[in-house]
């Protein structure tokens, strides 16, 4: 494990929102205005994290008040709050929630959160944050890349997925999914721990395969299925 270098934490050191209003515009009015929108994004994120669905119109209205914060100073910590705050808030209720069970129930629970998460908050997150495009990692990068970190790595299921007598096939799914998740530069310690919890789970186990680098340009395509290429635009 030695040879496997930890890339510069991505979930720490983020400003928070008494920081960001000083990067407002210097009107009172505006910053009041700025802090209002971008605290209405917030609660739309945790409502969604917590099970509740958007209202009729509010999809819109939440892109059209990204858009606008985008234009302002405060633009450009929008993608480090949503990674560092709003993520970690998010995923500590779901992680809280597997913890309360122990044995082959964490693996129930598990499967049936991640499933939600999944099918529902995962796609809601995108469409809130659509307006957020050419950073390093998409919004849907991000956010798989915050469940494997802040839940799937923090329940030590290793010896849980060995003797366990049977692994739910969404639990199955989701380190497959996870694993599809490739990172520029050497492979983190997150990616190794992962790449165990795959090899104890998944028979047969095949590892990680990935096409060579001549053919995937500067780095490969993250959220991409181990060995594949993207065909789209």
């Amino acid at each position: 494990m030695g040879s496997f270098r930890r890339p510069r934490p991505r979930f720490m050191s983020s400003p928070v929102l008494s920081d960001l209003a000083r990067f407002h515009a210097s009107s009172p009015s505006m910053q009041i205005s700025n802090a209002s929108v971008w605290n209405s994004v917030q609660s739309a994120v945790i409502k969604v994290f917590q099970g509740g669905e958007l209202q009729t119109n509010e999809l819109y209205t939440l892109n059209e008040s990204i858009r606008w914060l985008l234009k302002t100073e405060m633009g450009s910590f929008i993608t480090d709050y949503y990674q560092n705050q709003l993520l970690t808030r998010g995923l500590s209720e779901v992680l809280d929630q597997v913890l309360l069970h122990s044995g082959d129930q964490v693996l129930v629970v598990l499967a049936d959160m991640w499933d939600r998460f999944f099918t529902e908050i995962l796609p809601t997150l995108q469409a809130i944050f659509y307006p957020v495009q050419g950073q390093e990692l998409t919004v849907r990068q991000m956010t798989l890349l915050a469940f494997r970190d802040l839940v799937l790595l923090k329940l030590q299921l290793k010896e849980t997925l060995r003797t366990a007598a049977s692994v739910p096939p969404a639990v199955t799914q989701m380190l497959l999914v996870l694993q599809g998740i490739h990172q520029c530069g050497a492979p983190s310690v997150e990616a190794h721990e992962l790449e165990v919890l795959v090899e104890v789970s998944v028979s047969p186990f095949l590892g990680r395969v990935r096409p060579p680098r001549s053919l995937l340009g500067s780095c490969p395509l993250i959220g991409q299925p181990a060995g594949q290429l993207s065909t789209s635009g």
